[in-house]
């Protein structure tokens, strides 16, 4: 029986760009369905108890430049450690991935190129013009995406996918759900792939 996972993830996640190549390599690997499901932290954050970077202690925020680098040169991944647009409103981006998830379209291309955008090119992910530039290099139809990102059922949908990720106990991004157990962080891909390659059952909060 085919593995299925669900990827909780936003395209402003650094973390979720050091491992998404990883991820899709692990996925592909073991044969495992991809559901695609991005979120807001802004809505996931409040409910898990996460706080959004310029509110953490700032050791906390100097750390994370250490680890960011690290993980860069562990994964090989270029990287703008202060991107020109970060912070960004990343809904579009975010809601175009759900809408490309429900049409079977190439939602793992397009998500690289949307973190390409953000954390090596120094691109706004917010532009249109961006975005559009992406889908049409893809072949995709990017007036309709676009238009379709911007709609209150995509908006909806990833709402939806934040409070699911809390009912997961998907507390940030990236976190990857293999039945019912989620591993949270790019730093956990190694035990994820131990779990796929064992065929385990999924472990379980004592709580």
């Amino acid at each position: 029986m085919t593995a299925q996972i669900d990827y909780f993830y936003t395209h402003l996640s650094p973390w979720a760009y050091l491992g998404h190549q990883e991820f899709l390599r692990i996925a592909d690997k073991y044969d495992v369905t991809v559901t695609f499901r991005p979120v807001n932290l802004a809505v996931l954050f409040p409910l898990t108890g996460g706080l959004p970077l310029g509110k953490r202690h700032p050791a906390r925020q100097k750390y994370r430049f250490i680890e960011l680098q690290r993980w860069a040169e562990k994964r090989g991944v270029s990287m703008s450690y202060k991107p020109a647009h970060f912070p960004t409103d990343i809904a579009l981006a975010d809601s175009i991935a759900i809408r490309l998830q429900e049409q079977g379209g190439p939602v793992g291309t397009y998500s690289q190129k949307v973190f390409e955008a953000v954390w090596q090119k120094d691109l706004n992910a917010a532009d249109e013009n961006v975005l559009t530039a992406i889908l049409n290099e893809l072949g995709l139809d990017a007036d309709n995406l676009i238009a379709a990102g911007k709609s209150d059922e995509m908006l909806e949908a990833y709402t939806v996918n934040s409070r699911m990720a809390e009912t997961a106990n998907a507390v940030g991004s990236p976190t990857y759900l293999l039945n019912s157990e989620p591993f949270w962080g790019q730093d956990r891909l190694d035990l994820l792939e131990d779990a796929l390659k064992s065929g385990r059952g999924p472990y379980q909060s004592l709580e």
